[in-house]
């Protein structure tokens, strides 16, 4: 009998750690330091998130996508209703905010989740000299 992830044993599944932003290691509500902060290191198993590089890619991606929904919601209100300009910003501002903000919490939280679980390294390649 072969045994299956007994290496990843107590950790959190990969989605609710993107969700609720998990530590990958202890499960624990230590991911962010900030609204999409990570923080230095866990708080609980002290796995150091700093050495986990995410980059920007989730939120060029994320601030698109959602744009790109909240405009058509905006367009179909508009035609359906057409509610005053007051409605539509008191509407879709806070919830364009809302959504590009928790979007980019999970979107990271799950990169790094996802990092952490195939063990990704940087490449360690040495320069080339030009001459």
């Amino acid at each position: 009998m072969t045994d299956t992830g007994s290496d990843t044993k107590g950790q959190p599944g990969q989605t609710e750690a993107a969700l609720f932003g998990l530590c990958p290691r202890c499960g624990h509500r230590t991911l962010f330091g900030g609204l999409t902060n990570f923080a230095e290191t866990c708080r609980n198993c002290g796995l150091n998130f700093a050495s986990f590089n995410v980059g920007d890619g989730p939120a060029a991606f994320l601030t698109l996508i959602i744009g790109a929904v909240i405009v058509a919601l905006a367009l179909w209100l508009d035609a359906a209703v057409r509610p005053p300009l007051w409605v539509h910003a008191i509407l879709w501002l806070p919830l364009t905010a809302g959504a590009v903000i928790m979007g980019l919490r999970a979107a990271k939280a799950w990169l790094l989740g996802a990092e952490y679980r195939r063990k990704a390294v940087e490449a360690q390649g040495k320069d080339v000299k030009s001459e």
